[in-house]
């Protein structure tokens, strides 16, 4: 890529987008597209049509995505297969059709077997059942890198796909409903503090920067700790789902940018698929190899908060997979490596979300 190719970036002010959008930014890239849900849905097939007909992007980074963490996958099953779906078959299909010289497009480590052999390496790929919590997500993330591969093989197209462990960063989803595990712990953890010492000024801060079910910090005291009290938030202690065992893999969503524009400007379609005899897996685990338990987690980030209640964890609610580290050997052996490990992220995290 050229810094003045035009390059856009879907789900510009997502976890992910944003620091891919920043990152590009930083090494002198000058020519960004990036458009809001409200100017240009993705999901709308003759919308994605003009866009690319009138804006002839070079370049395109897809890490739009319907995401979220075990509850919303659990129960929003519909929507994150059919939402997903839409998405990559507009935005690929019209990256095809106007002739874009490279595609990235983000799934996700939840593509592989729930019983598969860890470190997960990318050849584990459809040898065996998913985890029943985030099937649909992970079916619709496998459609995506087997539509790059198709159309890599039939057309000699240049896509690729990069498939990230557990994200979290700078402008995360916190919601307490539908948000991934380290984001949701942190705020949990964040109000209970709060709750513990009677700071009833940082909880309606909180709640007015995000509403929970309608709840803000103009509702009186009792419905906001009815709410919290929904949500497992009491004064002196809160409740995780699961036993707090599964290990858990944790990448800073910087770090997945840099990963994502040195794949854009290093790594070839070919290069991948070279000497294989039949061409499949030709995608790259991007993480950082190390893993952690959910309860490990949790007593990390309540030091790092402050906290000194009580954490439980449910053990009649779902873990999901209960191990999920990435073999990175392969990203490793392109040259590129992660910079920021757990402890240093959940420091950078908190203080992003007190500030923000």
């Amino acid at each position: 890529m050229d810094k003045s190719s035009k390059i856009y970036v879907a789900g510009h002010r997502g976890l992910v987008g944003s620091a891919i959008w920043q990152n590009l930014q930083s090494k002198g890239y000058v020519n960004l597209i990036g458009k809001s849900h409200s100017e240009l849905d993705l999901q709308d097939a003759s919308a994605v049509k003009s866009f690319f007909e009138i804006e002839k992007p070079e370049y395109v980074i897809l890490a739009a995505a319907h995401v979220g963490g075990i509850i919303a996958n659990n129960t929003y099953r519909a929507d994150f297969i059919y939402r997903n779906l839409q998405i990559q078959n507009n935005v690929i299909g019209e990256s095809f059709r106007n002739n874009v010289k490279k595609l990235l497009f983000l799934g996700s480590t939840c593509i592989y077997p729930r019983e598969a052999l860890q470190p997960i390496s990318e050849e584990a790929l459809l040898t065996g059942p998913l985890e029943y919590t985030n099937e649909p997500y992970a079916i619709a993330k496998i459609a995506g890198l087997k539509m790059c591969e198709s159309f890599n093989i039939q057309y000699a197209t240049n896509y690729i796909a990069v498939m990230p462990t557990n994200l979290y960063g700078p402008n995360d989803n916190f919601d307490l409903e539908k948000s991934h595990v380290l984001p949701a712990m942190i705020r949990k953890i964040h109000l209970a503090k709060a709750l513990m010492n009677g700071d009833w000024e940082t909880i309606r801060q909180d709640i007015n920067k995000r509403p929970v079910e309608g709840i803000s910090g103009s509702n009186t005291q009792q419905d906001i700790e009815n709410i919290l009290r929904k949500y497992s938030i009491s004064h002196n202690r809160i409740e995780l789902w699961g036993t707090g065992k599964p290990l858990r893999e944790f990448l800073w969503s910087e770090d997945m940018a840099d990963a994502s524009v040195y794949i854009m400007e290093n790594v070839d379609f070919p290069e991948l698929a070279k000497g294989k005899t039949e061409i499949r897996n030709c995608h790259i685990n991007i993480g950082t190899g190390k893993e952690i338990s959910i309860h490990a987690l949790a007593e990390l980030i309540k030091r790092t908060i402050g906290y000194t209640g009580e954490i439980t964890f449910d053990s009649s609610k779902p873990d999901g997979t209960m191990r999920k580290l990435t073999d990175v050997s392969r990203l490793n052996g392109l040259g590129w490596r992660h910079t920021v490990d757990i402890d240093e992220g959940v420091k950078k995290m908190y203080g992003w979300y007190i500030h923000e």
